[in-house]
């Protein structure tokens, strides 16, 4: 753990080893939280779109779940 300290403007200066460890590049967009009693910094990925893809990952399509649903909620309902 290292101690920074702060520039005008509150600004601090990421120590190299944390940006090479982070992928972190002038320029690099930082997502900014505060968490309890601290701050927390976050790199965003360069191009958001094609991080997510992918993520939501299952088994069954999403089309194929809600015509499923839908099958049920018919059979279900008295006036078809």
């Amino acid at each position: 753990m290292l101690t920074l300290h702060t520039e005008n403007l509150g600004q601090v200066t990421i120590p190299v080893p944390f940006c090479e460890q982070l992928g972190i590049k002038p320029g690099t967009l930082l997502e900014a939280s505060v968490v309890g009693d601290h701050i927390e910094l976050r790199p965003l990925p360069a191009d958001p779109i094609a991080a997510f893809a992918g993520s939501i990952a299952s088994r069954e399509s999403l089309s194929e779940a809600l015509i499923e649903e839908h099958r049920q909620e018919v059979e279900r309902d008295p006036k078809s």
